[in-house]
């Protein structure tokens, strides 16, 4: 076992806090290049320091393997860091556009700048990663920030509150511990910037109290990511991957494959796959393989266990309520009107349902909001290229699953129903800056064409230079 960091400094209350954190902002400390990637540096040396911790709270949330919570939340957070390190300099560069003709001798450039005073509202499924993601975002534009973790992710939470308030000063960035009421009170202060990452529900709170001081928002939000399998798919291969991204973290994830359309010449075939390789990766008793997450409290288990009809299980379909462990769950002969087809699933039950055809099966979705993620499986390019241009959706894969979150060159978002804005690598840069635009004239020459009186010879010109 890691050692115990030590308690962290005195709790400031939030009034304080949020004076502290816009006189600090209001110094320019944060704007400077150096500043910002000491701070990155210092915080990829915290993570690095209490990494064996990090994974210990992981595992006494969600029973996550110490591999698993490495890759999808220890891991990734490093790569975003070492990404936003290397281009830090090239983001915060001014960039030259073109002026017209009209605006002649003048330059024009675009500015980022930060956004000022930031709130971070971070989810439980991955209660490290999806905090310190955006944190990076805002360290690298210049701000400050307010952390709020889920408590629903207790060790989690915690662990952050203690490593990176010792960090760093609370002035720059702090992280403040509660529950609903606590959030509710956050969301009545005005803020600059407000990330959320969670449910849509949730999104539409957020959103409603942000638009009672125009504050701008990132909103990762969820919903009914559809996955699309036609009879052009490698299905020992679209198995494998299907498993992975449905079942890492007990389907506990935003952007898990929700319900798969296949088409109905492959069925059966497909189910065949889906359950040899679920057993290949679970075992024949996956309730116990001690690396089996679990579901993160009674509520959510019993809200899962509902979902879970006998007569339409498949595969699997066990539990174990003392643990809140699910064994992973196929349903088959599911209707739109089911009730695990009425909301996001969010756990590791995964409904399949034959189609008659790539054209039947993006009909389908359109029953749906725009979702998150969309995965197709198809090896025919005509498809690919049909499904991409034709399908409203955040992000996703061809062939894969989950993996589009791996690239930092790729944004991050939802549309619609599904969230707005985006981030991952320059793309969080860009969501906790603000583009300023500039114009830089000269004193030594002005076009008297701008100025009254309005003469024909100046009406002349106007149109030549405006046209």
């Amino acid at each position: 076992m890691s050692q115990a960091l030590p308690a962290t400094t005195a709790s400031i209350s939030l009034d304080e806090l949020l004076k502290r954190q816009d006189q600090y902002f209001q110094t320019g400390v944060t704007r400077g290049y150096d500043f910002r990637l000491s701070q990155l540096k210092t915080l990829m040396a915290t993570i690095r320091q209490h990494e064996k911790a990090i994974l210990e709270a992981l595992g006494r949330d969600l029973r996550k393997h110490e591999t698993e919570a490495y890759l999808a939340e220890v891991g990734i957070t490093y790569a975003e860091i070492s990404d936003s390190i290397k281009h830090l300099k090239k983001w915060m560069k001014p960039r030259k556009v073109a002026s017209p003709l009209a605006l002649w001798p003048a330059k024009s450039r675009i500015v980022p700048e930060p956004l000022g005073r930031t709130l971070i509202i971070s989810p439980w499924n991955y209660p490290f990663q999806l905090a310190i993601a955006p944190l990076i975002g805002a360290i690298a534009a210049g701000n400050v920030a307010v952390i709020k973790p889920s408590e629903m992710a207790p060790h989690t939470a915690a662990l952050l509150e203690q490593m990176i308030n010792q960090a760093f000063a609370p002035e720059y960035v702090h992280v403040k511990n509660g529950g609903v009421e606590f959030s509710q009170q956050l969301l009545e202060c005005r803020w600059d910037h407000i990330f959320f990452t969670g449910s849509t529900a949730i999104g539409k709170v957020v959103a409603a109290a942000a638009a009672k001081n125009l504050t701008p928002c990132t909103l990762e939000l969820g919903g009914k990511s559809p996955c699309i399998v036609t009879r052009n798919a490698h299905l020992e291969v679209t198995a494998r991957r299907i498993v992975f991204g449905k079942f890492l973290n007990a389907g506990q994830t935003c952007v898990a494959p929700d319900y798969i359309l296949v088409e109905d010449t492959i069925h059966d075939a497909l189910i065949e796959a889906l359950r040899r390789e679920i057993t290949l990766r679970f075992g024949s008793n996956p309730l116990g393989n001690e690396q089996l997450p679990r579901i993160i409290n009674e509520r959510h288990f019993q809200r899962l266990m509902r979902l879970i009809e006998p007569g339409k299980v498949n595969f699997g379909g066990r539990a174990d309520a003392g643990q809140l462990l699910i064994e992973p769950t196929l349903l088959t002969g599911v209707q739109m009107h089911d009730p695990v087809m009425k909301e996001e699933i969010f756990g590791p039950i995964l409904p399949i349902i034959p189609v008659k055809d790539l054209s039947q099966a993006k009909k389908f979705i359109l029953g749906f909001e725009k979702p998150l993620a969309f995965y197709l499986f198809s090896d025919s390019q005509q498809e690919q290229t049909d499904v991409i241009n034709s399908v409203s959706f955040g992000g996703g894969c061809i062939n894969d699953t989950l993996m589009h979150l791996a690239n930092p060159n790729l944004p991050f978002g939802g549309v619609g129903a599904s969230g707005a804005g985006a981030y991952h690598g320059e793309h969080s840069f860009d969501a906790f800056s603000h583009k300023k635009s500039v114009v830089m004239n000269s004193s030594f020459f002005d076009l008297p064409v701008r100025y009254f009186p309005w003469i024909k010879s100046k009406d002349k010109v106007l149109r030549l230079l405006l046209k």
